[in-house]
């Protein structure tokens, strides 16, 4: 049994349940369903004992998420952009459409071993497995864990917030200079930086701006929810997008480009930025262009 991440439950007037609690801390399982699982398979222990989804933590409790090593999932062959890979951990691209795991056998985690090399570790995770969460129609970097001490330090640097993150994206509308948005998302605290790298007439909805997000917290759907309290929807974004025009066909206009941290286990700077996709210059050309064609 190979401990994966570790928490202990801390000082609060609000009662937790396992169910919550593991949904929200623990990076390597990336929806309510996967820590739903995880649980009845006994991979979530409470001060090291077997519990239900409803079982309330009291603070102080350790909540513990432990590898029983199972059976590997199947490999689906997937052909993956890999940035970067040692023995310890890689660093991939995220095709957009793409979910990083669930029940289901098209995903980021069932083609990385089809990817990326067996780590020839002590603590050799039986599979690789990603580190946090990506949302299904976005793109960009993924960090994965290929051993159980990775997993459990890359965690670490998650919940104190030392991997540093940006995103480019295209919003609707023109957007300030920069900013910072500090707005609660799902009733926890969430802050985003942005800064505005250029505009594009649009006809549909004014301007078309291109932007770099930088979020100092990991909420879920945190960078499309904030954009659109502020006014300026990810374009693509159907969940999210509610007073400006959708932008149809493309999907969403929202990748990972770069990561900053120190490598779990050298302990050495680690930094990887990938080009924003092609489609993204395409849509402004193209928007330009129309502008131009019926605005003059």
């Amino acid at each position: 049994m190979i401990v994966v991440e570790e928490y202990v439950v801390p000082d609060s007037r609000s009662e937790s349940r396992l169910m919550d609690f593991a949904a929200l801390h623990f990076k390597s399982l990336p929806s309510r369903s996967s820590s739903k699982k995880a649980i009845k398979r006994g991979e979530i222990l409470v001060d090291g004992v077997e519990s239900s989804a409803v079982t309330i933590l009291k603070p102080g409790e350790k909540v513990t998420l432990v590898d029983l090593g199972l059976t590997p999932p199947k490999a689906y062959e997937l052909k993956l952009e890999v940035l970067f890979e040692d023995d310890f951990m890689a660093i991939i691209n995220k095709p957009a459409g793409i979910p990083v795991s669930g029940n289901r056998y098209k995903t980021v985690v069932n083609a990385l071993s089809f990817n990326l090399q067996q780590s020839g570790e002590a603590d050799a995770l039986k599979w690789p497995k990603p580190v946090h969460r990506l949302d299904v129609p976005a793109q960009g970097l993924l960090i994965v864990a290929k051993t159980a001490g990775s997993l459990m330090q890359l965690g670490k640097q998650f919940q104190e917030r030392k991997i540093r993150k940006r995103y480019r994206a295209i919003v609707a509308g023109k957007t300030k200079a920069s900013g910072n948005i500090q707005m609660p998302v799902n009733e926890q605290d969430a802050v985003t930086e942005y800064q505005t790298v250029s505009f594009a007439r649009s006809l549909k909805t004014g301007y078309l701006s291109l932007v770099d997000l930088r979020p100092l917290t990991g909420r879920k759907h945190q960078l499309r929810i904030h954009m659109a309290d502020l006014g300026h929807p990810i374009v693509g974004d159907k969940t999210y997008t509610t007073d400006q025009p959708l932008l149809k066909g493309k999907g969403l206009f929202l990748c990972a480009v770069e990561l900053d941290f120190d490598h779990p286990v050298l302990q050495t700077k680690v930094h990887v930025s990938i080009n924003h996709p092609d489609k993204f210059d395409a849509l402004l050309r193209r928007e330009a262009e129309r502008w131009k064609k019926y605005k003059g």
